[in-house]
């Protein structure tokens, strides 16, 4: 293929202006060459926001993939839409960067890695976080065995989600396919796994929906194959925005608090606390730069397919879990 990567959007509401920006302004090589959103007023704000005045226009994802050439698509669409517009796209040979999560069911995501596999495209989520300095940093200490065997992972968030997306598609069970455990909670999800390369055994888990379709607040236990005992308490009835992430090990421990990290390893700097500079880091970049350079074959896909695999195995089994009064999830052959 040439070094010009022609990309169709599907969903264009909220979060897409910014990927429309950075593959309009930061990324040469990409060329958004189509639009598609079932409502007018996402793509007019788009169009005005992102400066997309020369590019098609469509109401219909299966009419813009079957009518355009393109040689990808980043989706942005509700969550349970995603299965479907992802499957299809890469069953027209389209590479895939969808916004999270990836699907809603463990059965979706292996049918996706599979039609991944026959179609031999990059099929990607955008979970930004596998690209910021302090998470590459945290990921990168583990793997060297500076912390140790990880023995132990609390991650709290908390969000006005509640309030925030009351009336809107987020609260619709069958649009979100669940709460924020499976929205911004699914972030946390996934940058615990990744950074710790941990994995699940069993989970139990409690929810509160507050009269509400979708679940709001959720706390849930892990036992990981390790021996490692953890939790997540995803709270969408909170005052405002906050974050927790503490990661211990046999030889240290990480303390990520709204983004600011500490370190304390034992056999380093006397065992005091230190954070460390953005500097000594990985530099920061974002999905859209690696999904458009793994394309070209200039990069790995950072955040493949199996990433979300990982993600919704936990959440449905936070889910069943909490359907039978907290009894624990368990996955077999771990």
């Amino acid at each position: 293929m040439s070094d010009t990567v022609r990309i169709g959007m599907i969903g264009v509401g909220g979060i897409a202006v910014g990927h429309a920006r950075r593959l309009k302004n930061e990324i040469p090589e990409a060329e958004i060459a189509a639009i598609c959103d079932t409502s007018q007023a996402s793509i007019d704000r788009i169009r005005e926001r992102a400066e997309l005045n020369n590019v098609a226009v469509y109401n219909d994802y299966a009419e813009m993939i079957e009518k355009e050439e393109l040689d990808a698509v980043e989706i942005a669409s509700p969550h349970t839409l995603h299965f479907q517009q992802i499957l299809d796209c890469l069953g027209k040979g389209l590479h895939v960067l969808t916004e999270k999560p990836m699907v809603c069911s463990q059965e979706h995501a292996h049918q996706l890695i599979e039609a991944r596999d026959r179609a031999g495209k990059v099929l990607m989520i955008s979970y930004q976080r596998h690209f910021s300095p302090e998470f590459q940093h945290i990921r990168n200490r583990i793997k060297n065995g500076d912390l140790g065997e990880v023995t132990f992972v609390s991650a709290l968030q908390g969000q006005d989600w509640l309030r925030i997306c009351a009336n809107t598609w987020r609260h619709t069970q069958a649009l979100s396919g669940g709460g924020q455990l499976n929205d911004s909670g699914s972030h946390l999800v996934d940058i615990v796994l990744w950074i710790t390369g941990l994995v699940p055994k069993e989970v139990s888990a409690f929810i509160e929906n507050f009269n509400v379709e979708v679940d709001i607040n959720s706390t849930v236990s892990v036992k990981y194959t390790n021996g490692a005992l953890g939790n997540f308490s995803v709270i969408g009835d909170c005052p405002g925005w906050w974050e927790d992430v503490t990661i211990v090990g046999q030889e240290g421990a990480f303390f990520l608090r709204n983004g600011k990290l500490t370190e304390r390893i034992r056999n380093q700097n006397d065992g005091k606390d230190v954070q460390p500079s953005t500097d000594d880091m990985p530099k920061d970049t974002n999905p859209d730069r690696n999904f458009v350079d793994a394309i070209l074959g200039r990069d790995e896909p950072r955040v493949p397919a199996e990433c979300g695999l990982r993600v919704i195995e936990l959440t449905e089994g936070a889910w069943e879990s909490a359907k039978n009064g907290g009894q624990p999830y368990r996955w077999e052959g771990r």
